[in-house]
């Protein structure tokens, strides 16, 4: 954690900054009422139409207690701005190297492409949805003996030249990743839908690591740890295969936007992968993630702690940051042209990073991508959704309608 001396220099470099320019930036920034009411000003002074608002499910309210409605004593005296290590360009550039020097082990992010099959029938967990042309299954190969398939959906309806990327999560059933992928596939969107590793149709052994030749059965995430060394990361199985599919649409049929929306498991990967890559515009991660410091403050389980993939404690080389490696990583994958991200976080969710402790770092992220962004939201913005309409582990209808309209009220850049 960063500590007195360096927080106070970090404040003192961004306040001239500010000196400089913050005074416009607070001047043009949307009020708290304004903010309430889902008004949001665009780019070059244009304003976006309403965000659509619900209000709180008191059925589902009247089950839980005052810790999903006020904030946790672990928030208590945290000054969160100096938490949050990205600054400047720089700084992403840098984090950036990391992340991807860990990866692959200094190799750089692959430029391999998939094997891919053309006109494949959908898999099983995608059998209902409709409005689709074609389905292609691309094949990513990784260490192993793993391999990753993902299903690439051509709408019926012509191509709006976007693609949406749709993670799912730990195996959660496929309710949520259908009626996700039909919304999106119903405005045009062409759809890639990833699997976490050994889950859905990702389901499959592995080469044991002691002994090549050998194969056993898939692992559960958190029984990954023997195959983590100083050689490889486990991480591969979880990001390559975005990266591969993405030369793969960058090579053939060039989309103008990459937008990513994962639930779970998925959202920690959209979290990841959209501050690893800026070929990713706009991310929203649903249920997915929480700055470390909050961990144990989730009233429900308590402590969310994470998954394997997920911690400091199975991955240190990867989360070895001095700042808070998720703060930074929102405003990594808000920051550019064309980009930002929308974290959704469900305030009564039965399994993950619930409760109401996100308040206390919502505005000091946005503020800083806005800082970064120069007070202009087409190089960037970031926000956060608070669902308080359901009490389950999914994207709800409403968080979908709001996805759905930052996704038709942002510009592409052609």
């Amino acid at each position: 954690m960063t500590d007195v001396a360096a927080g106070a220099s970090r404040r003192r470099m961004l306040g001239g900054v500010l000196g400089g320019m913050g005074a416009a930036l607070v001047a043009g920034a949307p009020t708290a009422a304004a903010a309430s009411a889902g008004t949001s000003t665009g780019g070059h002074g244009d304003r976006r139409p309403p965000r659509p608002v619900a209000p709180v499910n008191q059925e589902s309210a009247a089950k839980f207690g005052p810790e999903y409605k006020t904030l946790p004593p672990a928030v208590a005296g945290v000054d969160i701005e100096p938490l949050i290590g990205i600054t400047n360009a720089a700084d992403i550039d840098a984090r950036r190297a990391a992340m991807t020097g860990y990866i692959w082990k200094s190799a750089g992010r692959p430029t391999t492409l998939p094997a891919v099959e053309t006109g494949v029938p959908a898999p099983a967990e995608l059998k209902d949805l409709t409005g689709v042309r074609r389905i292609d299954r691309l094949t990513v190969p990784l260490e192993y003996r793993v391999t990753a398939k993902v299903y690439d959906l051509l709408p019926r309806k012509g191509w709006n030249r976007r693609l949406a990327l749709y993670h799912n999560g730990h195996g959660e059933p496929p309710d949520t990743m259908i009626r996700t992928t039909q919304a999106l596939l119903d405005r045009g969107y062409r759809v890639m839908v990833y699997a976490m590793p050994f889950h859905h149709w990702n389901a499959q052994g592995i080469e044991d690591p002691e002994h090549p030749g050998t194969m056993l059965p898939g692992p559960s995430h958190r029984e990954l740890p023997p195959w983590e060394s100083e050689g490889f990361s486990t991480l591969t199985f979880f990001l390559e295969p975005l990266t591969v599919t993405l030369n793969h649409a960058e090579r053939t049929y060039r989309p103008a936007s990459v937008e990513m929306i994962g639930l779970s498991g998925g959202g920690w990967t959209t979290t990841v992968y959209a501050a690893l890559d800026p070929r990713v515009t706009r991310s929203y991660p649903v249920a997915g993630s929480l700055p470390f410091f909050l961990r144990p403050a989730s009233p429900k389980p308590s402590p969310t702690i994470g998954d394997f993939e997920q911690t400091k404690a199975a991955l240190p080389g990867f989360y070895a940051a001095s700042s808070d490696d998720f703060l930074d990583m929102y405003v990594m994958a808000s920051v550019g042209a064309g980009r930002g991200q929308l974290q959704i976080l469900n305030r009564f969710d039965e399994c993950c990073f619930n409760g109401v402790g996100h308040r206390v770092y919502q505005a000091p992220v946005r503020d800083r991508v806005r800082l970064l962004a120069g007070g202009r939201p087409e190089r960037g913005r970031w926000d956060l959704l608070e669902d308080a309409t359901h009490d389950d582990h999914t994207i709800s209808p409403h968080a979908l309608s709001v996805i759905l309209w930052d996704l038709d009220t942002t510009n592409v850049t052609t």
